[in-house]
């Protein structure tokens, strides 16, 4: 997202953890470290909620000095890391909630985020949903006050108030309802390649198994192994060629294919060779491999993972493993490649792209205009 600011002239700086402040240099825009964001002696480093909430306000305490010594004018805030836009509040300049993947929001007409289920039919399909909603929504109720009591505490009103909301996802992999919140625009995924190294696929005729790893907390952790294990079987009896692609190395001792490559480089340009991707159905590697028009077998955890390999394989892009058995991904892959209206879905996704908004000029208009900005030309 900064660097689409940055192409666009405008002056950008991206507060993050320390671990990014080296891609400066390599994107062109200033990173500086996000403060506060280090736990404090006593906080639970695991406790979501308490994230979101106390520990947000006390971020946005130590960020709104410096945003106003760099005189910026506007925040746009990840989903997650609410300090950003509570800042932007405390220094009073608008801001913009930006969500990496879908809209998790709840819906009046959608089963609840999470479940992995689709819109009930009939009479009691709709009931089996409301009833869902009414328990979700207690936990969500709670939610809110823990934001309306945090936020109190450093002197802001009880409901966070972005100028708008920025959906960061194809938008095929959404799904529809009534009641799209006002001011929230599809902007397609924001894909971002920490690394210039380019992998060097296994030679060889054979389809191209790109594997990748859940990175999330939730994710499912015997993904690789199984992948990997059950691809090592499949290439005894048919030819194909297998990138591992991960940040670390596969376990040592784990049986692979004999046209295997493994290591960190980017994902985007080896995309454009691959024929399926084994990954976990986060949202990240998933818009990449549909974003390229690639087939996924996913092999999800829990919360969003579920969600969206859910929605995959609804759409008809991929195939659901679960659990992460060898044998069952060995033969979702093989099921992909023989069956062309996998590919076909995958690149009817990934053709949605052009229903998407620029979200530089929803900025600009929002800077333009004030907060609440007009529709914009009438899309979401």
């Amino acid at each position: 997202m900064a660097a689409r600011f940055a192409d666009a002239g405008d002056d950008v700086i991206v507060y993050t953890g320390t671990r990014w402040l080296g891609e400066s240099a390599r994107s062109g825009v200033a990173v500086r470290e996000l403060p506060g964001l280090a736990a404090l002696p006593g906080e639970d480093d695991d406790d979501a909620g308490a994230k979101l909430s106390t520990r947000a306000a006390r971020m946005a305490l130590a960020l709104a000095p410096e945003l106003a010594t760099a005189g910026v004018e506007l925040v746009v805030s990840d989903v997650i890391t609410r300090a950003g836009g509570w800042a932007a509040e405390l220094v009073g300049v608008p801001w913009i909630e930006l969500s990496p993947h879908p809209l998790y929001e709840q819906s009046r007409a959608l089963p609840p985020i999470g479940a992995g289920m689709t819109v009930g039919v009939g009479v009691r399909g709709c009931l089996r949903d409301a009833a869902l909603r009414v328990l979700t929504a207690r936990s969500l109720a709670v939610g809110r006050r823990a934001t309306a009591v945090a936020r109190r505490g450093i002197a802001l009103s009880d409901e966070p108030r972005p100028a708008a909301h920025l959906i960061a996802t194809l938008p095929g992999l959404e799904v529809h309802r009534p009641d799209w919140p006002a001011r929230t625009h599809l902007i397609g995924p924001l894909a971002y390649e920490p690394t210039d190294a380019l992998f060097v696929p296994p030679a060889g005729d054979g389809p191209l198994v790109v594997v990748a790893p859940s990175t999330a907390q939730t994710g499912e952790a015997d993904m690789g192994v199984a992948a990997l294990s059950g691809l090592a079987a499949l290439s005894r009896t048919r030819d194909v060629r297998v990138v591992y692609s991960a940040l670390t190395p596969p376990p040592s001792g784990v049986a692979t294919p004999d046209a295997f490559v493994a290591g960190t480089a980017r994902q985007d340009e080896l995309l454009q060779h691959a024929d399926v991707v084994v990954c976990g159905a986060g949202h990240g590697m998933l818009a990449k491999a549909l974003g390229a028009g690639v087939p996924v077998v996913t092999v999800p955890g829990a919360g969003d993972q579920w969600e969206l390999a859910n929605r995959v394989e609804r759409i008809g892009c991929g195939v659901l493993v679960r659990p992460a058995e060898a044998e069952a991904v060995a033969a979702a892959v093989a099921r992909v490649l023989d069956d062309e209206s996998f590919e076909a879905a995958a690149r009817r996704v990934a053709a949605t792209l052009t229903a998407t908004v620029d979200p530089v000029h929803v900025a600009h208009r929002i800077l333009e205009e004030g907060d609440p900005p007009r529709a914009i030309d009438g899309v979401h």
